[in-house]
């Protein structure tokens, strides 16, 4: 199973139209704030690996928020960097864009990997990545 578009990620179920969310879509953006608000203070107290995914998840929910707002579940979180990469690449900046997969890896290693432990830099630099990205998922909710 290959997937690389859109198209991919709706032909194997890993997006699913449902009706537009606004609610929801308010959730995930204060759930992503609470989990960049999470990776700060896990950065206060050392725990590097734990920043880096709370860092990733603020940006999974950043997100998730757009496509709630679209009308789109998601079964992937892959299918999520396919999803803004194709429909948003006009509002949002590629390198931005593309944050949220750097990160979906890292986490994946941190979690289950044997070789990635995360510093203080890796750490810091989730935290300032994430805001980064929360900010651009907001500045498009709020044009709604």
């Amino acid at each position: 199973m290959k997937i690389e578009t859109v198209e991919d990620c709706f032909k194997y179920r890993l997006l699913r139209k449902i009706n537009p969310d606004i609610e929801k879509s308010k959730v995930s953006i204060k759930i992503a704030e609470e989990k960049l608000k999470r990776a700060k203070e896990a950065f206060k107290n050392g725990f590097f690996d734990f920043v880096i995914i709370e860092a990733y998840t603020s940006m999974f929910h950043a997100a998730r928020a757009l496509l709630y707002k679209d009308g789109i579940q998601e079964k992937s979180h892959y299918a999520i960097y396919i999803y803004l990469k194709e429909k948003y690449k006009d509002k949002i900046p590629l390198q931005i864009i593309n944050l949220l997969n750097i990160y979906r890896l890292e986490r994946h290693e941190t979690l289950y990997g044997f070789e990635f432990k995360p510093n203080k830099e890796d750490a810091s630099s989730a935290i300032e990545d994430a805001k980064i990205f929360l900010k651009e998922i907001k500045k498009i909710l709020s044009k709604v």
